[in-house]
């Protein structure tokens, strides 16, 4: 297949390039810079374009038949009013242009893949969310309602959308295992806040072939968490990291109120959390390489 990708260059996106490029897949990959970068073999090109700006780039959506939306800036970081602005322009602004992109193509049936996150759910404590739940009522989950909407606007040009909501990617390379690392190699792990807040995760290996998983089967759309089946909480995370780096863990959780005063908004999404199920996944018949917290931290980790 003829495959377009936002984001490509990022964690997800070359974990996923390398994935599509071996089952023989073509990958067109819009970058803002195409220096130093090389075309596989031939079965990538980097078109220079930003996603969040339309223009010539869209013309390279014509003869696509997947479009996958993975940009979008990082939430991990304090929400300034001006961070908050920029977290909105380059998820809505992006799936907007890919959008208006695609109705003028000649893609009439594509597939469109759009990234949106399981902070959709807002915060229940540890009620069990799959993809009938209802969405929150903070920053997150208004921006992912959002997001989606625009997504979902792919469906007036005739294609089919699916909406995958990420969960937090471990993996060896970028995600959320570089940043916790240090701190357990150093022994200076701890649970943040009360610790009995969920984490949903999920392995960047499962994450890619999820999305594979996806092109090779037209009978699925619509919202997919895309998480690990066995959501742990962040003091079982805790435990879990320092037990395969074989690190004491000795130090007192980190107190909610501190984490506010250095993040913020922000602070809410490590202190609350979500505990999400990917339900429709294991309905469609998806098998987890690394359902279990333990077997995905010894890969990333060791």
């Amino acid at each position: 297949m003829n495959i377009f990708m936002t984001g490509g260059t990022g964690f997800v996106g070359r974990s996923l390039s390398k994935l599509l490029q071996g089952r023989g897949h073509s990958l067109k990959i819009l970058t803002r810079s195409v220096r130093d970068k090389n075309t596989d073999g031939g079965r990538v090109s980097y078109i220079e374009g930003d996603p969040a700006s339309y223009g010539p780039w869209a013309d390279s959506l014509s003869d696509c038949e997947v479009i996958i939306n993975l940009a979008g800036a990082s939430i991990f970081k304090r929400w300034t009013s001006e961070y908050k602005q920029k977290l909105i322009e380059s998820r809505i602004k992006t799936t907007d242009n890919l959008v208006k992109g695609l109705a003028e193509s000649d893609s009439k049936n594509a597939l469109f893949i759009s990234t949106s996150a399981v902070g959709y759910y807002g915060f229940h404590g540890d009620e069990k969310l799959d993809e009938e739940c209802s969405s929150g009522d903070d920053f997150l989950s208004e921006l992912a309602v959002k997001w989606e909407a625009s997504a979902d606007k792919a469906k007036e040009t005739g294609a089919e959308v699916i909406i995958n909501r990420f969960g937090v990617v471990l993996g060896k390379d970028g995600g959320a295992i570089p940043m916790m690392k240090p701190l357990f190699r150093y022994w200076l792990g701890s649970p943040l806040g009360k610790g009995s807040q969920y984490f949903s995760w999920v392995h960047i290996t499962d994450l890619v072939n999820i999305i594979l998983f996806q092109i090779e089967n037209s009978r699925l759309e619509g919202p997919f968490n895309c998480t690990a089946p066995c959501p742990v909480t962040n003091r079982e995370l805790t435990k879990a990291i320092a037990s395969v780096m074989k690190k004491p863990l000795f130090m007192p959780p980190v107190p909610g109120f501190a984490m506010k005063l250095v993040l913020g908004e922000f602070a809410d999404v490590l202190l609350k959390g979500q505990r999400v199920i990917p339900k429709k996944l294991m309905d469609a018949g998806y098998e987890f390489r690394f359902p279990e917290i333990n077997q995905a931290l010894e890969d990333v980790l060791l």
